[in-house]
């Protein structure tokens, strides 16, 4: 769990986790709703380093992804996760921000106070 939204009441997972898909599938416009949480969509040196076509299956298979389950997600924020793309493991996670991007969100179930940060990375850059 990322420590930005360790703090979140369990009874937010929920309306979190909706948020966090919300976001995730906005990266490839699988949702462009207007109450798409805000955010920023980054990659790390090692994902830009894998090429046009691996980056862009990565964002595809991160935007579509829905395997969680209570192994990889224990409490229930769809926060992180992994996907193979072309033979390399990519991780995802969201942070949630205060709207400036300084800080931890203070209630990261209000999409009014959080801005997401959603990263891909690879497994040795964590």
């Amino acid at each position: 769990m990322t420590a930005l939204l360790k703090d979140a009441p369990v009874d937010d997972a929920a309306k979190i986790a909706a948020q966090n898909d919300a976001f995730r599938g906005s990266i490839m416009f699988f949702n462009d709703a207007e109450d798409t949480p805000k955010g920023q969509f980054v990659m790390t040196r090692g994902v830009m380093a894998l090429g046009s076509d691996s980056r862009l299956a990565a964002t595809r298979a991160v935007a579509a992804f829905q395997a969680f389950t209570p192994d990889n997600d224990p409490y229930g924020f769809h926060e992180f996760g992994a996907v193979e793309v072309l033979g390399t493991t990519v991780w995802f996670k969201i942070d949630a921000y205060d709207v400036n991007y300084e800080y931890g969100s203070p209630d990261p179930g209000d999409p009014e106070q959080t801005r997401r940060v959603l990263t891909l990375l690879l497994p040795s850059e964590y």
